[in-house]
Protein backbone atom coordinates (compact mmCIF):
# COMPACT_ATOMS: atom_id res chain seq x y z
CA UNK A 1 0.00 0.00 0.00
CA UNK A 2 1.77 3.06 -1.57
CA UNK A 3 0.26 6.30 0.27
CA UNK A 4 1.70 10.04 -0.99
CA UNK A 5 4.00 10.85 1.85
CA UNK A 6 4.49 14.41 0.43
CA UNK A 7 0.99 15.35 2.27
CA UNK A 8 1.64 13.13 5.03
CA UNK A 9 4.54 14.92 5.97
CA UNK A 10 3.59 18.58 5.69
CA UNK A 11 4.48 21.51 7.68
CA UNK A 12 2.00 22.41 10.26
CA UNK A 13 0.67 25.48 8.36
CA UNK A 14 0.21 22.85 5.58
CA UNK A 15 -1.63 20.59 7.81
CA UNK A 16 -4.57 23.26 8.99
CA UNK A 17 -4.75 24.70 5.42
CA UNK A 18 -4.92 20.99 3.62
CA UNK A 19 -6.17 18.78 6.26
CA UNK A 20 -8.74 17.12 4.11
CA UNK A 21 -6.28 14.90 2.26
CA UNK A 22 -4.09 13.73 4.92
CA UNK A 23 -5.20 10.32 7.49
CA UNK A 24 -6.79 10.37 10.19
CA UNK A 25 -5.68 7.64 11.66
CA UNK A 26 -2.76 9.16 11.58
CA UNK A 27 -2.73 12.78 12.41
CA UNK A 28 -5.30 12.83 15.92
CA UNK A 29 -5.28 16.78 15.18
CA UNK A 30 -6.77 16.92 12.31
CA UNK A 31 -9.74 19.03 11.69
CA UNK A 32 -12.47 17.33 10.19
CA UNK A 33 -15.29 18.95 8.05
CA UNK A 34 -18.77 19.35 10.07
CA UNK A 35 -20.52 18.67 6.90
CA UNK A 36 -18.94 15.03 6.10
CA UNK A 37 -18.58 13.34 10.10
CA UNK A 38 -20.20 9.89 10.42
CA UNK A 39 -22.68 8.38 7.92
CA UNK A 40 -25.69 9.68 6.93
CA UNK A 41 -28.80 8.53 9.15
CA UNK A 42 -30.70 7.38 5.83
CA UNK A 43 -30.82 4.55 4.18
CA UNK A 44 -29.48 5.65 0.60
CA UNK A 45 -28.16 3.69 -2.02
CA UNK A 46 -25.93 6.34 -2.95
CA UNK A 47 -23.75 6.86 0.73
CA UNK A 48 -21.58 8.92 -1.46
CA UNK A 49 -21.59 12.04 -3.61
CA UNK A 50 -20.51 11.07 -7.32
CA UNK A 51 -16.85 10.88 -8.27
CA UNK A 52 -16.91 13.59 -10.40
CA UNK A 53 -17.29 16.16 -6.93
CA UNK A 54 -14.23 15.37 -5.45
CA UNK A 55 -13.40 18.82 -4.35
CA UNK A 56 -16.92 18.94 -2.16
CA UNK A 57 -16.38 15.69 -0.92
CA UNK A 58 -14.40 14.95 2.26
CA UNK A 59 -14.16 11.38 3.67
CA UNK A 60 -13.84 11.25 7.56
CA UNK A 61 -11.66 8.23 7.80
CA UNK A 62 -10.04 5.81 5.62
CA UNK A 63 -11.34 1.86 5.58
CA UNK A 64 -7.11 1.37 5.87
CA UNK A 65 -5.02 1.17 8.31
CA UNK A 66 -2.15 4.03 8.76
CA UNK A 67 0.49 3.72 6.84
CA UNK A 68 3.34 2.08 9.46
CA UNK A 69 6.59 4.42 10.40
CA UNK A 70 9.37 2.41 8.97
CA UNK A 71 12.24 3.93 10.65
CA UNK A 72 12.82 2.12 14.29
CA UNK A 73 14.33 4.52 17.04
CA UNK A 74 17.81 6.47 16.09
CA UNK A 75 19.01 4.23 13.48
CA UNK A 76 17.08 0.97 12.50
CA UNK A 77 15.12 1.35 9.16
CA UNK A 78 13.06 -1.14 7.22
CA UNK A 79 14.92 -2.54 3.98
CA UNK A 80 13.34 -0.74 1.17
CA UNK A 81 11.77 -3.88 -1.69
CA UNK A 82 10.19 -2.15 -4.40
CA UNK A 83 8.35 -5.82 -5.44
CA UNK A 84 6.78 -5.80 -1.77
CA UNK A 85 4.73 -1.92 -2.82
CA UNK A 86 1.10 -2.95 -3.55
CA UNK A 87 -1.49 -0.31 -4.39
CA UNK A 88 -4.58 -0.98 -2.78
CA UNK A 89 -7.68 1.38 -3.55
CA UNK A 90 -9.24 2.38 0.39
CA UNK A 91 -12.54 0.28 0.77
CA UNK A 92 -14.03 3.32 1.32
CA UNK A 93 -14.29 4.60 -1.77
CA UNK A 94 -14.83 1.67 -3.59
CA UNK A 95 -17.54 2.63 -6.09
CA UNK A 96 -19.27 0.95 -8.93
CA UNK A 97 -18.72 2.60 -13.04
CA UNK A 98 -19.29 1.16 -15.97
CA UNK A 99 -16.96 1.27 -18.94
CA UNK A 100 -19.58 0.63 -20.84
CA UNK A 101 -23.56 0.79 -20.37
CA UNK A 102 -24.91 -2.72 -19.44
CA UNK A 103 -26.89 -4.81 -21.82
CA UNK A 104 -27.18 -7.52 -20.10
CA UNK A 105 -28.33 -9.88 -16.81
CA UNK A 106 -28.36 -12.34 -14.65
CA UNK A 107 -31.70 -13.58 -12.90
CA UNK A 108 -30.70 -15.76 -10.30
CA UNK A 109 -34.18 -17.08 -8.57
CA UNK A 110 -34.40 -19.43 -5.49
CA UNK A 111 -35.72 -22.38 -7.26
CA UNK A 112 -38.76 -24.23 -5.98
CA UNK A 113 -40.21 -20.99 -3.78
CA UNK A 114 -43.34 -19.65 -5.04
CA UNK A 115 -43.27 -16.68 -3.06
CA UNK A 116 -40.96 -15.53 -5.60
CA UNK A 117 -42.93 -16.40 -8.68
CA UNK A 118 -44.70 -13.02 -8.25
CA UNK A 119 -41.29 -10.42 -7.82
CA UNK A 120 -39.35 -12.88 -10.59
CA UNK A 121 -42.15 -11.77 -13.16
CA UNK A 122 -41.90 -7.90 -12.03
CA UNK A 123 -38.18 -7.48 -12.13
CA UNK A 124 -38.17 -9.63 -15.79
CA UNK A 125 -41.11 -7.37 -17.33
CA UNK A 126 -38.94 -4.19 -15.94
CA UNK A 127 -36.15 -5.45 -17.27
CA UNK A 128 -36.78 -6.11 -20.77
CA UNK A 129 -39.72 -4.10 -21.11
CA UNK A 130 -38.31 -0.41 -19.52
CA UNK A 131 -34.73 -0.95 -19.54
CA UNK A 132 -34.46 -3.39 -22.80
CA UNK A 133 -32.01 -5.47 -21.84
CA UNK A 134 -31.18 -9.20 -22.35
CA UNK A 135 -32.27 -11.40 -19.30
CA UNK A 136 -30.01 -14.69 -18.73
CA UNK A 137 -32.10 -17.19 -16.61
CA UNK A 138 -31.67 -20.79 -15.50
CA UNK A 139 -33.44 -23.50 -17.86
CA UNK A 140 -34.93 -25.33 -15.45
CA UNK A 141 -36.47 -22.28 -13.39
CA UNK A 142 -38.55 -21.93 -16.88
CA UNK A 143 -39.84 -25.42 -16.23
CA UNK A 144 -41.84 -24.15 -13.14
CA UNK A 145 -45.55 -24.88 -14.09
CA UNK A 146 -46.34 -21.82 -12.37
CA UNK A 147 -44.18 -19.88 -15.51
CA UNK A 148 -44.57 -22.20 -17.87
CA UNK A 149 -48.32 -22.05 -17.68
CA UNK A 150 -48.56 -17.86 -17.63
CA UNK A 151 -49.91 -16.91 -20.88
CA UNK A 152 -49.55 -13.71 -19.76
CA UNK A 153 -46.00 -14.15 -18.89
CA UNK A 154 -45.06 -16.17 -22.83
CA UNK A 155 -44.15 -12.86 -24.32
CA UNK A 156 -41.49 -11.80 -21.73
CA UNK A 157 -40.48 -15.25 -21.46
CA UNK A 158 -39.58 -15.52 -25.16
CA UNK A 159 -36.90 -13.02 -24.72
CA UNK A 160 -34.94 -15.02 -22.47
CA UNK A 161 -31.84 -16.59 -22.90
CA UNK A 162 -31.33 -19.66 -21.30
CA UNK A 163 -28.39 -21.89 -19.73
CA UNK A 164 -27.37 -24.71 -18.05
CA UNK A 165 -25.19 -25.53 -15.03
CA UNK A 166 -22.02 -27.00 -15.64
CA UNK A 167 -23.30 -27.36 -19.65
CA UNK A 168 -23.17 -23.59 -20.90
CA UNK A 169 -20.42 -21.35 -20.65
CA UNK A 170 -21.87 -17.83 -19.94
CA UNK A 171 -18.96 -16.24 -17.75
CA UNK A 172 -18.16 -13.58 -20.87
CA UNK A 173 -21.55 -12.45 -21.27
CA UNK A 174 -23.27 -11.47 -18.40
CA UNK A 175 -22.73 -7.42 -17.57
CA UNK A 176 -24.52 -7.89 -13.57
CA UNK A 177 -26.07 -10.36 -11.88
CA UNK A 178 -29.58 -9.99 -9.84
CA UNK A 179 -30.34 -12.37 -6.97
CA UNK A 180 -34.00 -12.99 -5.56
CA UNK A 181 -33.74 -15.29 -2.47
CA UNK A 182 -31.05 -15.52 0.17
CA UNK A 183 -27.84 -16.02 1.12
CA UNK A 184 -27.69 -19.40 -1.32
CA UNK A 185 -28.48 -17.45 -4.62
CA UNK A 186 -25.24 -15.49 -4.24
CA UNK A 187 -22.80 -18.86 -3.22
CA UNK A 188 -24.63 -20.40 -6.45
CA UNK A 189 -24.12 -16.92 -8.15
CA UNK A 190 -20.00 -17.34 -7.00
CA UNK A 191 -20.29 -20.68 -8.22
CA UNK A 192 -21.01 -19.82 -11.79
CA UNK A 193 -18.29 -17.68 -12.60
CA UNK A 194 -14.70 -19.07 -11.72
CA UNK A 195 -12.95 -15.98 -13.28
CA UNK A 196 -14.26 -12.45 -12.85
CA UNK A 197 -17.45 -12.10 -11.31
CA UNK A 198 -20.17 -9.06 -12.72
CA UNK A 199 -21.37 -6.79 -9.40
CA UNK A 200 -23.96 -8.64 -7.75
CA UNK A 201 -27.04 -6.75 -6.24
CA UNK A 202 -28.94 -9.42 -4.18
CA UNK A 203 -32.13 -8.94 -2.96
CA UNK A 204 -33.47 -10.24 0.78
CA UNK A 205 -36.38 -12.82 -0.61
CA UNK A 206 -35.36 -15.88 1.60
CA UNK A 207 -34.94 -16.92 5.08
CA UNK A 208 -31.61 -15.67 6.25
CA UNK A 209 -30.72 -12.67 3.71
CA UNK A 210 -27.17 -11.68 5.97
CA UNK A 211 -25.44 -11.27 1.95
CA UNK A 212 -28.65 -9.66 0.82
CA UNK A 213 -28.99 -6.02 1.48
CA UNK A 214 -31.59 -4.83 -0.75
CA UNK A 215 -35.61 -4.86 -0.21
CA UNK A 216 -37.75 -5.80 -2.88
CA UNK A 217 -40.78 -2.83 -2.31
CA UNK A 218 -38.53 -0.06 -3.86
CA UNK A 219 -36.80 -2.22 -6.61
CA UNK A 220 -37.31 -0.41 -10.00
CA UNK A 221 -35.48 2.88 -8.23
CA UNK A 222 -32.70 0.42 -7.02
CA UNK A 223 -31.88 -1.58 -10.24
CA UNK A 224 -32.34 2.11 -11.95
CA UNK A 225 -29.14 3.54 -9.70
CA UNK A 226 -27.18 0.40 -10.43
CA UNK A 227 -27.21 0.49 -13.74
CA UNK A 228 -26.44 4.06 -13.89
CA UNK A 229 -23.32 3.01 -12.24
CA UNK A 230 -23.98 4.92 -8.67
CA UNK A 231 -23.64 2.50 -6.38
CA UNK A 232 -21.26 1.40 -3.43
CA UNK A 233 -19.09 -1.70 -3.09
CA UNK A 234 -17.81 -4.19 -0.94
CA UNK A 235 -15.20 -6.58 -2.53
CA UNK A 236 -15.71 -10.20 -1.39
CA UNK A 237 -12.39 -12.26 -1.57
CA UNK A 238 -12.99 -15.78 -2.72
CA UNK A 239 -10.82 -19.14 -2.18
CA UNK A 240 -8.78 -20.50 -4.65
CA UNK A 241 -9.14 -24.26 -4.03
CA UNK A 242 -7.14 -26.93 -6.24
CA UNK A 243 -7.96 -30.81 -5.68
CA UNK A 244 -5.36 -33.24 -6.61
CA UNK A 245 -6.49 -36.93 -6.13
CA UNK A 246 -4.64 -40.09 -7.30
CA UNK A 247 -6.31 -41.55 -9.80
CA UNK A 248 -6.59 -45.38 -8.75
CA UNK A 249 -8.05 -48.34 -10.75
CA UNK A 250 -9.20 -51.20 -8.89
CA UNK A 251 -7.48 -54.35 -10.76
CA UNK A 252 -8.03 -58.22 -10.13
CA UNK A 253 -5.13 -60.16 -9.76
CA UNK A 254 -5.26 -63.87 -10.91
CA UNK A 255 -2.52 -65.54 -9.00
CA UNK A 256 -3.14 -68.82 -9.63
CA UNK A 257 -4.92 -69.58 -6.23
CA UNK A 258 -8.38 -69.03 -7.42
CA UNK A 259 -8.63 -72.89 -8.32
CA UNK A 260 -7.96 -73.70 -5.09
CA UNK A 261 -11.36 -72.09 -3.89
CA UNK A 262 -9.62 -68.70 -2.78
CA UNK A 263 -11.00 -65.18 -4.32
CA UNK A 264 -8.58 -63.60 -6.40
CA UNK A 265 -6.95 -60.11 -4.65
CA UNK A 266 -8.02 -56.93 -6.02
CA UNK A 267 -5.72 -54.03 -5.45
CA UNK A 268 -5.61 -50.51 -6.02
CA UNK A 269 -3.07 -48.97 -9.45
CA UNK A 270 -1.99 -45.46 -9.23
CA UNK A 271 -2.93 -44.08 -13.21
CA UNK A 272 -1.98 -40.79 -12.85
CA UNK A 273 -3.33 -37.77 -11.07
CA UNK A 274 -6.68 -35.32 -11.33
CA UNK A 275 -7.16 -32.01 -10.67
CA UNK A 276 -10.01 -30.20 -9.93
CA UNK A 277 -9.91 -26.34 -9.11
CA UNK A 278 -13.06 -24.09 -7.17
CA UNK A 279 -13.62 -21.12 -6.51
CA UNK A 280 -15.12 -20.97 -2.75
CA UNK A 281 -16.90 -17.77 -0.96
CA UNK A 282 -17.68 -18.82 1.97
CA UNK A 283 -15.66 -21.99 3.57
CA UNK A 284 -14.21 -25.22 2.52
CA UNK A 285 -14.92 -27.69 4.90
CA UNK A 286 -13.02 -30.98 5.45
CA UNK A 287 -14.80 -33.70 7.67
CA UNK A 288 -15.42 -36.97 8.51
CA UNK A 289 -17.94 -37.62 6.55
CA UNK A 290 -20.21 -40.61 7.54
CA UNK A 291 -17.49 -42.68 9.20
CA UNK A 292 -17.78 -42.58 13.41
CA UNK A 293 -14.33 -42.49 13.99
CA UNK A 294 -12.38 -38.53 14.45
CA UNK A 295 -10.82 -36.99 11.44
CA UNK A 296 -7.03 -36.69 11.31
CA UNK A 297 -6.19 -34.82 8.98
CA UNK A 298 -2.45 -32.36 8.61
CA UNK A 299 -2.61 -28.75 8.19
CA UNK A 300 0.47 -27.39 6.16
CA UNK A 301 0.84 -23.28 6.07
CA UNK A 302 3.57 -22.41 2.99
CA UNK A 303 4.73 -25.92 3.19
CA UNK A 304 5.54 -26.36 7.17
CA UNK A 305 3.46 -28.58 8.88
CA UNK A 306 1.80 -26.07 11.37
CA UNK A 307 -0.96 -28.88 13.36
CA UNK A 308 -2.77 -31.70 13.03
CA UNK A 309 -6.53 -31.55 13.22
CA UNK A 310 -7.82 -34.49 14.80
CA UNK A 311 -12.05 -34.18 15.43
CA UNK A 312 -14.62 -33.83 13.14
CA UNK A 313 -13.16 -31.72 10.64
CA UNK A 314 -11.90 -28.11 10.15
CA UNK A 315 -12.98 -25.49 7.97
CA UNK A 316 -11.37 -22.62 6.07
CA UNK A 317 -12.77 -19.81 5.51
CA UNK A 318 -12.93 -16.02 4.19
CA UNK A 319 -14.42 -13.36 6.08
CA UNK A 320 -17.57 -13.45 3.99
CA UNK A 321 -17.80 -17.27 5.36
CA UNK A 322 -16.53 -16.16 8.87
CA UNK A 323 -20.58 -15.71 9.93
CA UNK A 324 -21.93 -18.78 8.34
CA UNK A 325 -20.74 -22.31 9.58
CA UNK A 326 -17.37 -20.80 11.31
CA UNK A 327 -19.32 -18.74 13.63
CA UNK A 328 -21.52 -21.86 14.76
CA UNK A 329 -18.15 -23.28 15.32
CA UNK A 330 -17.28 -20.65 17.70
CA UNK A 331 -14.61 -18.50 15.28
CA UNK A 332 -14.99 -14.47 15.53
CA UNK A 333 -16.80 -12.68 12.57
CA UNK A 334 -14.29 -10.77 10.42
CA UNK A 335 -15.52 -7.58 7.94
CA UNK A 336 -15.39 -8.74 4.33
CA UNK A 337 -12.49 -5.62 3.52
CA UNK A 338 -10.48 -7.01 5.79
CA UNK A 339 -7.43 -9.56 4.26
CA UNK A 340 -7.40 -12.85 5.91
CA UNK A 341 -7.86 -16.70 5.69
CA UNK A 342 -9.56 -18.30 9.17
CA UNK A 343 -8.93 -21.99 10.09
CA UNK A 344 -11.81 -23.22 12.41
CA UNK A 345 -11.58 -26.44 14.44
CA UNK A 346 -15.08 -28.66 14.43
CA UNK A 347 -15.41 -30.37 17.67
CA UNK A 348 -11.69 -30.84 18.37
CA UNK A 349 -10.28 -33.09 20.37
CA UNK A 350 -8.19 -31.02 21.92
CA UNK A 351 -9.78 -27.92 23.54
CA UNK A 352 -6.93 -25.60 23.53
CA UNK A 353 -7.63 -25.83 19.90
CA UNK A 354 -8.89 -22.74 18.79
CA UNK A 355 -9.65 -20.82 15.74
CA UNK A 356 -7.32 -18.83 13.99
CA UNK A 357 -6.85 -16.31 11.25
CA UNK A 358 -3.82 -15.90 8.67
CA UNK A 359 -3.11 -13.31 6.37
CA UNK A 360 -4.59 -13.59 3.29
CA UNK A 361 -1.43 -14.52 1.09
CA UNK A 362 -0.76 -17.90 2.76
CA UNK A 363 -1.26 -21.09 1.23
CA UNK A 364 -2.27 -23.50 2.93
CA UNK A 365 -2.52 -27.45 2.00
CA UNK A 366 -4.69 -30.14 3.78
CA UNK A 367 -3.89 -33.81 3.71
CA UNK A 368 -4.74 -37.44 5.37
CA UNK A 369 -2.43 -37.69 8.05
CA UNK A 370 -0.56 -41.15 7.41
CA UNK A 371 -2.27 -42.73 10.68
CA UNK A 372 -5.20 -41.72 9.62
CA UNK A 373 -8.00 -44.87 10.03
CA UNK A 374 -10.56 -43.34 7.52
CA UNK A 375 -11.28 -41.19 5.03
CA UNK A 376 -12.34 -37.74 4.62
CA UNK A 377 -14.76 -35.68 2.92
CA UNK A 378 -14.69 -32.24 1.64
CA UNK A 379 -17.36 -29.73 0.50
CA UNK A 380 -17.24 -25.77 -1.21
CA UNK A 381 -19.86 -23.55 0.15
CA UNK A 382 -21.83 -27.19 0.52
CA UNK A 383 -21.72 -28.22 -2.74
CA UNK A 384 -19.71 -30.54 -4.87
CA UNK A 385 -18.92 -33.05 -1.84
CA UNK A 386 -15.99 -35.70 -2.67
CA UNK A 387 -14.19 -38.21 -0.75
CA UNK A 388 -10.20 -37.61 0.02
CA UNK A 389 -8.17 -40.45 0.71
CA UNK A 390 -4.47 -40.63 1.13
CA UNK A 391 -2.26 -39.15 -1.10
CA UNK A 392 -4.78 -36.49 -2.09
CA UNK A 393 -4.43 -33.13 -0.58
CA UNK A 394 -6.36 -29.52 -0.81
CA UNK A 395 -4.50 -26.89 -1.38
CA UNK A 396 -6.01 -23.00 -0.76
CA UNK A 397 -4.94 -19.73 -1.03
CA UNK A 398 -7.15 -16.34 -1.53
CA UNK A 399 -8.32 -16.16 -5.35
CA UNK A 400 -7.34 -13.19 -7.05
CA UNK A 401 -11.06 -12.73 -8.31
CA UNK A 402 -13.71 -11.53 -5.54
CA UNK A 403 -16.76 -11.15 -5.55
CA UNK A 404 -18.43 -7.19 -5.84
CA UNK A 405 -21.33 -7.00 -3.98
CA UNK A 406 -23.25 -4.17 -4.30
CA UNK A 407 -23.78 -2.37 -1.04
CA UNK A 408 -27.52 -0.45 -0.27
CA UNK A 409 -25.22 1.88 1.70
CA UNK A 410 -21.86 1.29 2.63
CA UNK A 411 -19.35 -1.52 3.44
CA UNK A 412 -19.43 -1.06 7.06
CA UNK A 413 -22.98 0.19 7.51
CA UNK A 414 -24.39 -2.82 5.77
CA UNK A 415 -22.56 -5.37 7.38
CA UNK A 416 -23.37 -4.09 11.63
CA UNK A 417 -27.12 -4.10 10.30
CA UNK A 418 -26.53 -7.07 9.09
CA UNK A 419 -25.60 -8.28 12.20
CA UNK A 420 -27.84 -6.77 14.36
CA UNK A 421 -31.28 -7.67 11.95
CA UNK A 422 -30.11 -11.61 11.07
CA UNK A 423 -27.64 -12.63 13.98
CA UNK A 424 -29.09 -10.46 16.49
CA UNK A 425 -25.70 -9.46 17.45
CA UNK A 426 -25.32 -8.68 21.02
CA UNK A 427 -28.90 -8.65 21.52
CA UNK A 428 -30.03 -8.48 25.00
CA UNK A 429 -33.42 -6.02 25.47
CA UNK A 430 -34.36 -6.75 21.37
CA UNK A 431 -35.40 -10.34 22.55
CA UNK A 432 -37.78 -12.17 20.32
CA UNK A 433 -41.49 -11.72 21.53
CA UNK A 434 -42.46 -14.60 20.61
CA UNK A 435 -40.26 -15.70 23.11
CA UNK A 436 -41.22 -13.40 25.55
CA UNK A 437 -44.86 -14.67 25.23
CA UNK A 438 -43.12 -18.47 25.73
CA UNK A 439 -42.24 -18.01 28.66
CA UNK A 440 -45.03 -16.16 29.94
CA UNK A 441 -47.40 -18.82 28.89
CA UNK A 442 -45.01 -21.47 30.49
CA UNK A 443 -44.51 -19.70 33.89
CA UNK A 444 -48.35 -19.29 33.62
CA UNK A 445 -49.18 -22.63 33.49
CA UNK A 446 -46.53 -23.77 35.97
CA UNK A 447 -48.65 -22.02 38.75
CA UNK A 448 -51.73 -23.49 37.40
CA UNK A 449 -49.71 -27.07 37.27
CA UNK A 450 -49.08 -26.85 40.57
CA UNK A 451 -52.37 -26.03 42.39
CA UNK A 452 -54.41 -28.47 40.63
CA UNK A 453 -52.41 -31.52 41.53
CA UNK A 454 -49.17 -33.92 40.65
CA UNK A 455 -50.83 -34.70 37.04
CA UNK A 456 -50.15 -31.47 35.21
CA UNK A 457 -47.00 -30.39 36.95
CA UNK A 458 -46.06 -33.85 35.11
CA UNK A 459 -47.81 -32.10 32.43
CA UNK A 460 -45.48 -29.17 33.01
CA UNK A 461 -42.44 -30.91 33.04
CA UNK A 462 -42.96 -32.15 29.44
CA UNK A 463 -44.02 -28.89 28.05
CA UNK A 464 -40.50 -27.54 29.50
CA UNK A 465 -38.52 -30.23 28.34
CA UNK A 466 -40.23 -29.58 24.71
CA UNK A 467 -39.37 -26.06 24.92
CA UNK A 468 -35.52 -26.21 26.24
CA UNK A 469 -35.50 -28.92 22.94
CA UNK A 470 -37.09 -26.35 20.60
Amino acid sequence: MEVNREKLCTSKADVSADSAYHCSTCHDDEEWSSTSRGRAKSRSLSASPALGSTKEFRRTRSLHGPCPVTTFGPKACMLQNPKAIMHIQDPASQRLTWNKPPKSVLVIKKIRDASLLQPFKELCVYLTEVNNMIVYVEKKVLEDPAIANDDNFGPVKKKFCTFREDYDDISNQIDFIICLGGDGTLLYASSLFQGSVPPVMAFHLGSLGFLTPFNFENFQSQVTQVIEGNAALVLRSRLKVKVVKEHREKMTVQNGIEENGVAPTNIEKEVGKQIMQYQVLNEVVVDRGPSSYLSNVDVFLDGHLITTVQGDGVIVSTPTGSTAYAAAAGASMIHPNVPAIMITPICPHSLSFRPIVVPAGVELKIMLSPDARNTAWVSFDGRKRQEICHGDSISITTSCYPLPSICFQDPVSDWFESLAECLHWNSTSNESWEWKVAVSLLYAFKVFANVCGHHLRHTYSDILYICLIC
